[in-house]
């Protein structure tokens, strides 16, 4: 690795002196770093708005949570929950989305290593087509909450809200995008969903679940309609339910009594 030292004044002084092109290409390079750097520390103290307001209240321990694996027609869904020390920055960090895979695993090392506390929850097939996806998300959210090994004193949520949660809670809409750390944890539910898709590629071959971890992609969708269903494929969603030749299933109770407009 090559580590990256200040230019000390003297040797800038040098180069602003020298006429040559090379020299003025030197300190070209220095400023657009610079430049950059500048940049990515105002996006970074942005991204950790919710979480500074907190941190100066005298909240301490604020954990960001969010889900993987909502869309995809096989294997569970994930959560992950994450805790920083006040004032803990880690550059590059955004929503896992848009991210490459490369980045997303260099930062889960860096975020595992940083935070002071963090935790994977998953829900699994069964519960999701037990209870349907969007309260299985949910139970996958609790479950990375009550995993952390610090309990945490305020949890901001990526657009949900968990109910009966004995903790103060904040939905924010597109929080992936708008706070660190739920940025980090939707980084960690993406990769130990990732990881996990790889295994049961290998115990589940022809579907190709490493190549796109179950999402409903072409080759996912032929795969399905040619091998029929495997035991990890989600039988609650319409094109599993389609290539095991069922009907559609009737709209999901809520826990109110009524019904949602549909089942996937």
């Amino acid at each position: 690795m090559i580590e990256l030292r200040p230019l000390d004044s003297a040797t800038e002084a040098a180069l602003a002196a020298d006429p040559r092109p090379g020299a003025k290409a030197i300190l070209d390079t220095i400023a657009r770093r610079r430049f950059d750097h500048r940049s990515e520390g105002q996006r970074i103290r942005k991204l950790l708005r919710f979480e500074t307001s907190l941190w100066r209240t005298g909240v301490q321990y604020v954990a960001g949570v969010d889900e993987a694996g909502m869309s995809p027609l096989a294997g569970p869904v994930s959560a992950a929950a994450v805790i920083f020390a006040p004032g803990a920055r880690i550059s590059d960090i955004d929503d896992s989305k848009k991210l490459d895979g490369a980045t997303r695993e260099r930062l889960t090392i860096e975020i595992k290593k940083t935070a002071i506390a963090w935790s994977v929850g998953f829900a699994e097939v069964e519960e999701i087509d037990s209870i349907n996806i969007y309260w299985a998300g949910l139970l996958a959210m609790r479950r990375a909450i009550e995993g952390l090994a610090l309990p945490p004193e305020h949890v901001l949520i990526d657009a949900r809200r968990i109910k009966d949660l004995a903790i103060p809670q904040q939905s924010i809409v597109k929080g992936d995008a708008k706070s660190l750390t739920i940025a980090a944890a939707s980084i960690l539910a993406k990769t130990a969903r990732d990881a996990l898709m790889r295994k049961l590629d290998a115990e589940y071959p022809g579907y190709g679940f490493s190549k796109h971890k179950g999402y409903p992609v072409k080759e996912h969708l032929a795969a399905l309609n040619k091998l029929g269903a495997s035991p990890v494929h989600r039988r609650s969603f319409a094109p599993v339910r389609v290539a095991l030749g069922l009907p559609p299933l009737p709209p999901w109770p809520n826990f109110d009594g009524t019904t949602s407009a549909a089942r996937r």
